[in-house]
């Protein structure tokens, strides 16, 4: 096979097990990019993302521009002669100038079946949409968001516990496989590309901590699809008497153990049953919350976070106040 110079592009944890499956097999980057470092945490301390990390480890140049469409960063980027650019979950849309550089264009790895779910949340898209399979798509890069040619995809089924977190990490791993068989094939030639359908396209936008407010009029079904599309980030938050909490898991309560009369009389978000659980009368049915997180507190089933609060049945949850914060 011709000599590959790759250039590795990514930056969240996703892209962890296709860097590390690239350094342990002959497609090994002689640079990786990554995002600059940032602050996080209550200190605000200044960190480096675990791509950086994996990088410096394995002793691979790191390049981290806040901007790729600066010419000093693209100049930096040809210095290392790539043949071949690996994108996974960069963050950054590669101006035409650096797709320019290596021989073999540029692949990227994306989190969904394209066309459906292009964007920066096709994870967190998808399960809230109740889509019953998504997939991994190696795709070609152009100058668009998520716009190229396909190359391969795998698709993979959405279990009904799902929530981001866990379907992330076995997309993540699906992707590492992928991309190093995509990868040799793709260079020798062995591979059809093939448009995109416009019509079928839909956009996953990026999400904000707002995303993450209950609005108890909302169907049962569709909140339990919330809750585990923003889990771990950014989370679902309401309120219990004015206290703030995180909805960490919940399930569908069968309703028919409770008197429907009594629910057709409590408006959605009214706290109907408690017994070793929180039901919660919703716009549609009834949303059975498992564990929660107080505000300032650890996570918690539900029924520890009863002991001492006395009888909540009839409490209305979701005064939005202070929720985003």
């Amino acid at each position: 096979m011709t000599d590959l110079r790759i250039a590795f592009f990514g930056s969240p944890d996703f892209a962890i097990p296709s860097l590390e499956a690239m350094i342990d097999s002959p497609y090994r980057p002689v640079v990786v990019i990554t995002q600059p470092d940032r602050r996080a945490g209550r200190g605000k301390k200044i960190r480096s993302s675990a791509i950086k990390i994996i990088a410096n480890d394995a002793g691979i140049s790191v390049l981290q521009p806040k901007r790729l469409r600066d010419s000093d960063e693209t100049l930096m980027l040809r210095d290392f002669r790539p043949n071949l650019q690996v994108v996974v979950a960069y963050g950054q849309i590669l101006p035409k100038q650096v797709l320019e550089i290596p021989k073999y264009g540029t692949i990227n790895s994306h989190a969904s079946l394209l066309p459906r779910w292009r964007g920066a949340a096709p994870i967190s898209a998808a399960i809230r949409a109740g889509d019953e399979q998504t997939g991994i798509t190696i795709m070609l890069v152009d100058e668009g968001e998520d716009t190229g040619d396909i190359l391969e995809q795998h698709i993979e089924p959405i279990l009904n516990n799902d929530d981001a977190g866990s379907l992330s990490k076995r997309l993540s791993e699906i992707s590492a496989s992928l991309l190093i068989e995509t990868i040799p094939r793709w260079v020798a030639g062995k591979l059809t590309q093939r448009n995109q359908d416009d019509n079928a396209v839909t956009y996953a936008r990026k999400l904000s901590k707002h995303d993450g407010i209950i609005q108890w009029d909302q169907p049962a079904l569709d909140l339990d699809r919330q809750i585990r599309a923003l889990k771990p980030w950014p989370g679902t938050t309401t309120t219990i008497q004015g206290e703030k909490i995180k909805i960490l898991s919940a399930a569908f309560e069968d309703s028919s153990s409770l008197d429907s009369e009594y629910l057709q009389e409590n408006t959605p978000g009214t706290i109907v049953k408690t017994a070793e659980t929180i039901s919660v009368q919703t716009g549609q049915g009834v949303l059975r919350l498992k564990e929660i997180q107080p505000s300032g507190k650890k996570p918690m089933d539900t029924a520890a976070y009863l002991r001492g609060k006395g009888n909540l049945i009839g409490v209305k949850l979701g005064d939005s106040e202070g929720l985003t914060g």
